[in-house]
C-alpha cells in the first residue's frame, strides 16, 4: 500500500491534466459533425449557454468531491455520506471508466492508425468522400489492423498512468496540451487561407435559428454536459489531487474556456476547410474518418496537414483515455490497497480484453447484436447514455441536497476566499444552478439519451 498520497506538482499541472480529461474525441471529432448537422452558429450559442447552466456548475461539484476528501470516487461518497448507497454512485463512476475506455480506445486506435495511414500517402488515393469511406471501412474490417492500434494505443495510456501523477499524467498533459493547441492553430490557419474558407466561417458564425429546435437543444445539453467528462467520476479524482490552496471555481472555469476553446478552433479548422474543397458540413460521424481524407487531397499541403489532423486528434484521445484508466485505477489504489504498477497494468490488461469485442464489431462480430446494436454500441450506449448522465444528477443532488451547500461552501471557500467576498453572487448563481437547474436539465439529458424523450416530443409536434 501506498504511504503518501500522490498530488499535483503545480496548479498549471492540474489544469492542463484536467483540460486534457476533457478535451477528447469529443471536441474534435463529435462537436463539428453536431454543430454541422444543427445548423452552425445557432447551435453553439445554444450549446454555449448550456455550459454555463448546466457544465461549470456540476464541474465545481464535482472536482470539489474529489478536492474535500482527497479519495476515488467511491471512497470520497462513503467519506462524506456514510452511505452505501453513495458510495454505490461512486462506484458507477469505476464502472463507466472501465467500459468507456474498453470502447473510446478503439475510436483512439483508429486515429493512431490514421497518422500511419496519412505518413504513408494512402488519402491520395481518394477522389471523394465515398472512396475514402469504402477504405475506412475496409481497415475496421481487418481484425489485425484493428486490434492492432487499439492494444498499441491502450499500451501508450497505460505506460503514462504507469509512471504517477506528477511524472506521468501531469508531466504528459505539459507536453501534449501544447503541442496539441499549437497544432490546432496551425490547422485553423491553413483553413483560414483557403479559398472559399469565408462560407466555412459564415456557416459558423451567422446564426440560423430557424434549423433550432427542441432535439438542438437536447443534443447541446447532452454534448455540454458529455464534453467535460461529467459523471465518470474523472473529475472527482482529478481533483482530489488538488492542494486546498487551489480555487476550484477558478480552475473549473479555466477547464471550461480551454474545453470551449478547443472546440470552437477545431469546428474553425475542419468546416473552413470542408467548405473551400464544397464537401458537406453534415456528414455526421463520418465527417473526420470519411470525410475529411479526402479534403486534404484537395487542399495545397495536404500531405503534412493530414499527418498533424491525426496526430493532433490522437493526441486528443490520449489527454482523456489517461484520465479514465486513472479513475479504476484511484480506486484499487484508495480503495482495495493495491500498488499503483500492479493497478495499471491488470486493469489495463482487463480494459483490453473487454475492449476485443468491440474492436470485433465491425468484422468477425458484426452480426452478433444485444438488444439491435453491436457489441461497441451496446457499451457505448450502457455507459454514455445511461451511467454518465446518471452519475451527473446524482452528484448535483448530492451536493446540493444531501452533504448540503453550508458544508460544501465551507470546502469550496478554501483557496478562493477573495472570489467570494467581491463577487457574493457568485455563490447564489452556483446554488441555482446545481440545486435546480443543472438537476432537471441531466434528468431531460437522461430521457434523451435513452430515447424516451424523443418519443414524447414526437407525440406533440
Amino acid at each position: 500500500m501506498e504511504n503518501k498520497r500522490e498530488s499535483w506538482g503545480s496548479k498549471t499541472g492540474f489544469i492542463l491534466a484536467a483540460a486534457g480529461s476533457a478535451i477528447g474525441l469529443g471536441n474534435i471529432w463529435k462537436f463539428p459533425y453536431i454543430a454541422g448537422e444543427n445548423g452552425g452558429a445557432s447551435f453553439i450559442i445554444v450549446y454555449l449557454i448550456c455550459i454555463a447552466v448546466i457544465g461549470l456548475p456540476v464541474l465545481i461539484a464535482e472536482i470539489l468531491i474529489g478536492r474535500t476528501t482527497q479519495r476515488d470516487p467511491v471512497g470520497a461518497f462513503r467519506k462524506l455520506s456514510n452511505s452505501k448507497f453513495w458510495a454505490s454512485v461512486g462506484g458507477m463512476g469505476i464502472v463507466g471508466g472501465f467500459l468507456i475506455l474498453s470502447f473510446y480506445a478503439v475510436i483512439a486506435g483508429w486515429a493512431l492508425g490514421y497518422i500511419v495511414e496519412a505518413l504513408k500517402g494512402s488519402f491520395f488515393n481518394f477522389t471523394e468522400p465515398t472512396s475514402s469511406a469504402n477504405y475506412f471501412n475496409d481497415l475496421v474490417g481487418n481484425i489485425f489492423w484493428n486490434l492492432g492500434y487499439f492494444i498499441l494505443f491502450m499500451l501508450i495510456t497505460a505506460v503514462i498512468v504507469w509512471a504517477g501523477i506528477r511524472k506521468g499524467i501531469e508531466r504528459g498533459s505539459k507536453i501534449m496540451m501544447p503541442i496539441l493547441f499549437f497544432l490546432l492553430i496551425i490547422l485553423m490557419i491553413r483553413g483560414l487561407t483557403l479559398e472559399g474558407a469565408e462560407n466555412g466561417m459564415k456557416f459558423l458564425w451567422d446564426p440560423d435559428w430557424s434549423k433550432i429546435g427542441p432535439q438542438s437543444v437536447l443534443i447541446a445539453l447532452g454534448h455540454a454536459f458529455f464534453t467535460l467528462s461529467l459523471g465518470m467520476g474523472a473529475m472527482l479524482t482529478y481533483g482530489s489531487y488538488m492542494s486546498k490552496k487551489t480555487s476550484v471555481p477558478n480552475s473549473a472555469l479555466q477547464i471550461v474556456f480551454l474545453d470551449t476553446l478547443i472546440a470552437l478552433i477545431a469546428g474553425i479548422a475542419i468546416f473552413t476547410s470542408v467548405f473551400a474543397v464544397g464537401l458537406d458540413p453534415a456528414a455526421g460521424p463520418g465527417l473526420i474518418f470519411h470525410t475529411l481524407p479526402s479534403v486534404f487531397i484537395k487542399m495545397p499541403g495536404g500531405y503534412i496537414f493530414s499527418i498533424l489532423f491525426f496526430v493532433l486528434l490522437t493526441i486528443a484521445a490520449l489527454t482523456s483515455s489517461i484520465s479514465l484508466l486513472q479513475v479504476v485505477v484511484s480506486y484499487f489504489v484508495d480503495e482495495r490497497g493495491w500498488q499503483r504498477h500492479r493497478a495499471v497494468i491488470v486493469l489495463a490488461l482487463v480494459i483490453s480484453i473487454l475492449g476485443i469485442p468491440s474492436a470485433l464489431s465491425f468484422n468477425v462480430l458484426a452480426d452478433f447484436k444485444i438488444f439491435g446494436l453491436n457489441f461497441f454500441a451496446f457499451v457505448d450506449f450502457i455507459a454514455s447514455n445511461i451511467l454518465l448522465p446518471l452519475g451527473g444528477l446524482l452528484i448535483s443532488i448530492f451536493v446540493a441536497w444531501v452533504w448540503g451547500f453550508d458544508k460544501a461552501l465551507v470546502n469550496l471557500r478554501e483557496g478562493a476566499e477573495k472570489l467570494f467576498d467581491n463577487n457574493p453572487w457568485v455563490i447564489k448563481f452556483w446554488k441555482i444552478f446545481l440545486r435546480f437547474f443543472a438537476p432537471v436539465l441531466i434528468f431531460l439529458v437522461l430521457l434523451h439519451s435513452i430515447g424516451i424523450l424523443d418519443k414524447i416530443i414526437n407525440m406533440f409536434s
